[in-house]
C-alpha cells in the first residue's frame, strides 16, 4: 500500500497565504489599507496610530567557523510613550516566511501595548547564517533579540515574554531556561523531547524528519545538521543523533524552568505526527510553575492556523489571555482555570481539568486473547495463544493519509476512514472487543503489554488503536510504533508499548480494535521483508491493553 505520507513535499503551514501577509506589512508600513479585508484595515488603523512598525535587522549569535555573526531579518513594533511596558519575542516558525507569519498577531500584541520582535530564525529566509535545529546558536540568537528590544524600549521594560510556534516554540522554551529575563513562555505545536520526536519507541520517524528537510529546502542546513538528519533518514549513527538532541530539548533543561517557575502554556494536537503528544506531555509534567496545556483536534500547527492569519481562534486567545496574565498583571482568568483544556474527538466537548492525573479517573483492562479468525479484546486474560503476522507488508491502517492535511480534515469534520474489516489477518494481529453497551470515555494514554517473538534481532510493528462502527468503517484513536533493535532470534520478549495521549468518545455500539501491523510508510522499520511476527501472551504475563478512562 502507497501512502501519500511517503509523497513530499507537503508544506508545513498550507493555509497560510503569504500575499496577503505581505499585503499586511506593506498596509503597515505605508498606511494605505485599500487592498486589505475590513477587519485586516482596522487593524493597521489601530496600530497606526498607536506605535511605530519598522523592519530591522538584528545581530545574531556569531559562527563558530567564521567568527561573523549573523544577521537575523526581524520586524519590530515599538510604542514611543514613556511608560513602561512589558515586551514579546517571537521566533519564527520552521518557514521561509519567517517573522511573516507572525505579522497579524504581533499587531495584535503591539496594539494591546506590548512593544514586540519578529525574527526569522538563522538559516531561513533572508535571515544569515545556518540552521542550527534550536541549538547554541539559536538560544543565544533569542538571547540577542532581547537584548534588542529592550534597548529600543527606553521607558523600561516591566516583563519579558517568548512566544513561538513550531521551531519558534521549542527556541522559546530553551531561551527561557537559559535567560533568566524571560518571565512567561507560549509554546505552540511544540516538542519536550527532540530524540524522542525522531526516535519514539526506538522507532525512526522517517515521514516527520523528510517533511522537515522538504520545508527546508531552501534554507540553509549547517553541516552538522545536514548529517543528523541524513543519519535518521539512513537509520545509522543513533546514539549520536540522540545526544544531538538532547542539547536540543526543552525536557534536559525543565530544571532550569522549574527553579524560577517560569509559566508556560502550551497548545498541542492528539494526532500531531512531527512532535508526538507523549513527549511535550513528559515535558509538561516537569514544570512546577504556573502551566497550561491546550490539547485539540488535528496535527501540527493546525489548531492555531486560523489565528495566525487573523481569525477567531481559542488556541491564540488564550496566548494573549497567559501574557496579559504573567507579564501585564491583568487577571484574565486564565489562572484560575485547570491546567488542562481538552478537545473531545469527535464531538469537539472542551473539557477542563486541574491537572494531567486528573484527566485520567480509572483505568481498566482488556486483555488480548487468539483464535483462527482472528483474537478478541475480552475481559478474562487467556495465555498460550500465537498470531502470526507477516512482515513487510502494509495494510490500510496507517497514521495518516498526510502530514498535516490529514489533520486539517480532521478539524474540518472529515476524519480519515478506515476499512477495518480488510485489515489482513494474514499481515497483521487484529484484536476486536464486544460492541460498547455505553459511550466509552476514553481519557488519557493507553499501555499496551504482550509478547512478541521475529526470526531477525531487530523488529518492528505498529499498534493501532481504532473505534468501528457497525458498518464495518473505523475511525484512529491513537497509535504507536515499537521497535526492538536487538535481541535473540526466536526469543520470545515484553513489548510495552505506551500510546499516544486520546481524549475520545467511542459511542454506543461501536467496537474497539487493536491492529499491530509491521509497516507504516511514516516510520522506518527494522523488519525483513517476508519474515514474521509472532504475538503472544504467557502464563506468567497475559497480554492486556489498558485503557485510561475518565
Amino acid at each position: 500500500m502507497t501512502s501519500a505520507a511517503a509523497q513530499q513535499p507537503i508544506p508545513l503551514y498550507p493555509q497560510l497565504d503569504e500575499a496577503a501577509l505581505r499585503a499586511f506589512v506593506a498596509a503597515l508600513q505605508s498606511g494605505d489599507t485599500s487592498g486589505l479585508a475590513p477587519a485586516r484595515a482596522a487593524e493597521v488603523d489601530q496600530a497606526r496610530s498607536l506605535l511605530t512598525f519598522v523592519p530591522v535587522e538584528v545581530e545574531g549569535a556569531a559562527d563558530p567557523a567564521t567568527g561573523e555573526a549573523a544577521r537575523l531579518d526581524a520586524a519590530l513594533w515599538r510604542h514611543t510613550g514613556p511608560e513602561p511596558r512589558a515586551v514579546v519575542v517571537m521566533p519564527s516558525p520552521w518557514t521561509d516566511l519567517g517573522w511573516l507569519a507572525y505579522a497579524v498577531q504581533a499587531t495584535a500584541f503591539a496594539a494591546k501595548g506590548y512593544n514586540v520582535l519578529a525574527y526569522t530564525a538563522r538559516g531561513f529566509g533572508r535571515s544569515g547564517g545556518e540552521v542550527d535545529v534550536a541549538g547554541p546558536l539559536d538560544v543565544e540568537d533569542g538571547t540577542r533579540a532581547l537584548d534588542f528590544l529592550i534597548e529600543r524600549t527606553p521607558s523600561g521594560v516591566t516583563a519579558a515574554g517568548f512566544l513561538g510556534d513550531s521551531y519558534g516554540s521549542g527556541i522559546s522554551q530553551l531561551v527561557a531556561a537559559h535567560d533568566t529575563r524571560v518571565d512567561a513562555v507560549v509554546a505552540m505545536s511544540t516538542w519536550g523531547d527532540l530524540g524522542e520526536a525522531f526516535y519514539e519507541n526506538t522507532t525512526r520517524h522517517v515521514a516527520s524528519v523528510t517533511a522537515l528537510l522538504n520545508a527546508a529546502r531552501n534554507a540553509r542546513l549547517s553541516q552538522e545538521t545536514a548529517a543528523v538528519f541524513a543519519d535518521v533518514l539512513n537509520n545509522r549513527n543513533i546514539e549520536a543523533t540522540l545526544a544531538w538532541a538532547a542539547r536540543r530539548s526543552p525536557l534536559t533543561y525543565a530544571g532550569e524552568l522549574r527553579e524560577r517557575r517560569v509559566p508556560v502554556y502550551f497548545a498541542h494536537a492528539w494526532h500531531e505526527t512531527l512532535f508526538p503528544v507523549n513527549q511535550t506531555l513528559r515535558m509538561f509534567e516537569a514544570l512546577t510553575g504556573p502551566k497550561r496545556l491546550d490539547l485539540s483536534i488535528g496535527d501540527h500547527s493546525c489548531p492555531e492556523m486560523s489565528g495566525i492569519i487573523g481569525l477567531p481562534n481559542r488556541i491564540w486567545s488564550n496566548a494573549h489571555r497567559w501574557l496579559d496574565q504573567h507579564l501585564r498583571g491583568e487577571d484574565t482568568g486564565i489562572g484560575a482555570e485547570g491546567q488542562i483544556l481538552s478537545q473531545v474527538m469527535w464531538n469537539k466537548t472542551l473539557e477542563d481539568r486541574p491537572t494531567w492525573t486528573a484527566v485520567t479517573t480509572r483505568r481498566q483492562r482488556v486483555y488480548l486473547t487468539g483464535g483462527a479468525a482472528g483474537g478478541t479484546l475480552a475481559d478474562k486474560p487467556e495465555t498460550g495463544w500465537t498470531i502470526e503476522a507477516l512482515t513487510g507488508i502494509d495494510t490500510p491502517a496507517t497514521v495518516a493519509d498526510a502530514i498535516i492535511t490529514t489533520g486539517y480534515d480532521e478539524i474540518a469534520g472529515r476524519p480519515k476512514t478506515y476499512p477495518a474489516e480488510g485489515i489482513s489477518h494474514d499481515v497483521a494481529a487484529v484484536w476486536t472487543g464486544a460492541p460498547q453497551d455505553a459511550v466509552l470515555r476514553l481519557r488519557g494514554i493507553p499501555r499496551l503489554r504482550l509478547s512478541c517473538a521475529a526470526a531477525t534481532p531487530r523488529a518492528t510493528f505498529v499498534a493501532y488503536l481504532l473505534d468501528v462502527a457497525p458498518d464495518g468503517t473505523g475511525h484512529i484513536v491513537t497509535h504507536a510504533p515499537f521497535t526492538r533493535l536487538q535481541g535473540d532470534p526466536e526469543s520470545p520478549y515484553a513489548a510495552e508499548v505506551e500510546l499516544q495521549a486520546t481524549a475520545y468518545d467511542v459511542p454506543a455500539g461501536h467496537r474497539l480494535m487493536l491492529v499491530a501491523d509491521t509497516v507504516d510508510p511514516f516510520y522506518g522499520g527494522a523488519n525483513l521483508p517476508r519474515g514474521t511476527l509472532r504475538f503472544g501472551s504467557s502464563d506468567e504475563d497475559p497480554a492486556f491493553l489498558e485503557l485510561p478512562l475518565g
